[in-house]
């Protein structure tokens, strides 16, 4: 059984506040609406992750900020646009307050926008995201332009209105990427999209526990693993 993915930076959160720039709506087609790719774009995470470990046996808590920027456009080899997507990170410092920090360049991921999908490329592995047109409970396999195993993904639901720290949204959809539980593991992981902003919310669960005790659910006997939350808290454009 595969063991927790992903296990990230650093650290604590303290308050952070921005001021929210309008964001451009954007015409319908297809369901390109919900991620819109232009230049200047920018969405602000909370990240709260936390990782349990069985050798040696210990918890570690990571919370941090994280900002996704559309930094600028391309035709790639087969002739679609792609798009550079730069994530910066800001690590907790208890002396400096996060409106006091510079943003740090952590990594650019690469984009693609075509009349079928969305596909992005993390980490040199290419997912696809979403599919068009945008129904409910469509599903494709979000690993068709990998090496990786088949991995379905479906539309949980589409258009529903959250509330995701203190932002409202109206038109939500949800991907469920994996759901898998047995009496030792759990493996949950979903991504949210709200309509003319993207990506706002993105949550990992993969856990892990030897120790069978059907009366517990594996959350309440982890003994290695994962339960990663990506929020959005801001967005805008610059």
């Amino acid at each position: 059984m595969k063991k927790a993915l992903y296990i990230i930076s650093l650290l604590s959160l303290i308050v952070f506040s921005c001021v929210k720039k309008e964001v451009p709506q954007t015409e319908g087609l297809l369901g390109l609406e919900y991620y819109p790719l232009t230049q200047g774009k920018f969405v602000i995470y909370d990240i709260d992750s936390t990782v349990y470990t069985e050798l040696p046996k210990d918890t570690f808590t990571y919370k941090y900020l994280i900002k996704e920027k559309i930094a600028d456009s391309y035709t790639d080899n087969e002739g679609n646009t792609a798009y550079r997507m730069e994530r910066f990170i800001k690590k907790f410092n208890p002396a400096i307050s996060y409106e006091n920090m510079p943003w740090t360049i952590k990594e650019v991921w690469m984009l693609t926008a075509t009349n079928k999908h969305i596909q992005m490329l993390e980490n040199n592995m290419r997912y696809t995201k979403l599919i068009f047109p945008i129904q409910e409970k469509a599903s494709w396999n979000g690993n068709s332009a990998n090496t990786l195993p088949e991995r379905v993904y479906s539309y949980d639901y589409v258009d529903r209105t959250e509330v995701i720290n203190n932002n409202k949204f109206s038109n939500v959809l949800r991907v469920k990427q994996l759901y898998y539980s047995t009496l030792i593991s759990l493996q949950d992981y979903s991504e949210k999209y709200g309509k003319d902003l993207g990506l706002i919310s993105r949550e990992i669960t993969d856990l892990l526990s030897n120790t069978i005790d059907p009366s517990k659910d594996v959350k309440d006997r982890i003994e290695s693993g994962i339960i990663y939350k990506q929020t959005v808290l801001t967005y805008g454009y610059e």
